[in-house]
């Protein structure tokens, strides 16, 4: 492999679990960066990101990942681009429960879509909108001619976002020829 470590962002809604996740697969002690969440208007957890989470991950070929979590709120939209320099990919974490959870992945495909188009979107937090039916995602990406791959996970579940990572290497290996 080309590649000795790769770094990965996890970007999308307040809420959506990007800290969850980085903690989920870390095999380091992550790196968080949150305060008291101000914004319960938006949100009602009690902490959130203001800076960026880090966590690492060593593939099974030894291969490192630097797991890199964005804060949620546009707000602090002016530190994504610098968090995102140098990723091979976006993870767009998307929260099922939101009041207009299509809204939010338009908003967060546009913002993250000009530092890189290798995105995986995943949206979570299922069990807490389950009459809302899941086929509405699939139906906004083929309406807006888009192709990128989606999950419905759990970020508590280090499987399930080991699955997100997997698939975002497996893209841009096979997108440069860089498999075996």
């Amino acid at each position: 492999m080309i590649l000795h470590q790769y770094k990965i962002v996890f970007g999308g809604t307040m809420g959506s679990g990007k800290s969850t996740a980085i903690k989920a697969l870390s095999e380091i002690e992550v790196l968080s960066t949150e305060a008291l969440n101000t914004d319960t208007e938006s949100h009602e957890k009690l902490l959130t990101t203001v800076g960026i989470d880090y966590g690492e991950l060593t593939l099974d070929d030894g291969v490192k990942v630097g797991l890199y979590g964005t804060p949620g709120q546009d707000r602090f939209d002016f530190i994504w681009a610098v968090i995102c320099k140098g990723a091979i990919g976006t993870i767009v974490m998307i929260d099922h429960a939101a009041e207009n959870p299509l809204l939010d992945l338009e908003q967060y495909l546009q913002a993250f879509q000009p530092f890189g188009h290798n995105i995986v979107i995943a949206i979570t937090h299922i069990d807490r909108m389950p009459e809302r039916t899941l086929s509405i995602y699939r139906d906004w990406l083929k309406a807006k001619e888009l192709n990128y791959p989606m999950f419905f996970i759990d970020a508590r579940q280090q499987d399930d976002v080991l699955l997100l990572v997997e698939t975002l290497i497996a893209t841009i290996e096979v997108h440069y020829g860089l498999t075996n």
